[in-house]
């Protein structure tokens, strides 16, 4: 078995959203333009609305995904759910969303690996087509980073806003012309787990009335190595 045997098609949750520019965000922290392109390429981030959370975007971009391949929500035999704004932290957001879907057949489970969690969400559903387990998968990466982020922090707001990506992944059928996954590497890196976290709402710091807006924060201890491990094309920390 390799990747090969599988292959798949992706669309974009272009959701009615927010639009907050670098020309905004000047306005909110000590930062410019110049200075966010110079370091992440980022020109404008969308933010969903209030009553907009990650299931409903990651079903939108579900919906599309179907669609482009002629596909009905009872074709899937799974659905993985790549994010780490769930809607809640139980039930899994991927189940929030076989139910919008009405995909009464797949079964559906999270996965938290932050930047890299599309990444890691194919590679697993490549795993689960190549040995036979399952027919049709459907991959999301989902986000709401809007609801925990620090917009007073200009290290870390720069950096995030909200959307949602879908793909659906099928055996190969070996017809010319057939895209496919070539080869997949995944990787992490443990020991920088404390270069930028969420730690609100964990076991290691529940959340409180006293303290959730504080903890629900994300929180980096050192940008600037965040900035150079992106540069270097690692930062597998946690998978993300």
């Amino acid at each position: 078995f390799n990747d090969t045997a599988t292959t798949y098609i992706y669309t974009l949750s272009l959701h009615d959203a927010l639009p907050i520019s670098n020309a905004d965000l000047e306005k909110m922290v000590d930062t410019s333009h110049e200075w966010i392109i110079e370091r992440t390429g980022i020109v404008e981030r969308r933010i969903a609305a209030p009553d907009e959370y990650t299931s409903h975007m990651g079903t939108k971009a579900a919906q599309r995904a179907l669609e482009s391949c002629g596909l009905k929500p009872e074709d899937i035999d799974l659905i993985i759910v790549a994010t780490i704004t769930p809607d809640t932290f139980t039930p899994s957001t991927s189940c929030y969303i076989q139910d919008a879907l009405g995909a009464k057949n797949a079964a559906a489970f999270d996965i938290s690996a932050a930047c890299s969690g599309f990444l890691f969400a194919m590679k697993t559903a490549v795993q689960y087509i190549g040995t036979g387990q399952m027919k049709t998968a459907l991959i999301i990466a989902a986000e709401k980073l809007s609801t925990v982020v620090n917009w007073e922090d200009r290290s870390t707001c720069v950096l995030f806003g909200d959307g949602a990506g879908a793909a659906v992944l099928q055996a190969s059928t070996g017809e010319e012309g057939e895209g496919s996954v070539l080869a997949t590497d995944i990787g992490s890196d443990g020991s920088l787990h404390d270069l930028l976290q969420i730690p609100g709402g964990g076991s290691r710091c529940p959340t409180t009335d006293r303290k959730s807006t504080r903890l629900n924060s994300s929180h980096a201890n050192s940008s600037s190595a965040v900035f150079c491990l992106k540069k270097k094309g690692g930062g597998g920390g946690g998978g993300g």
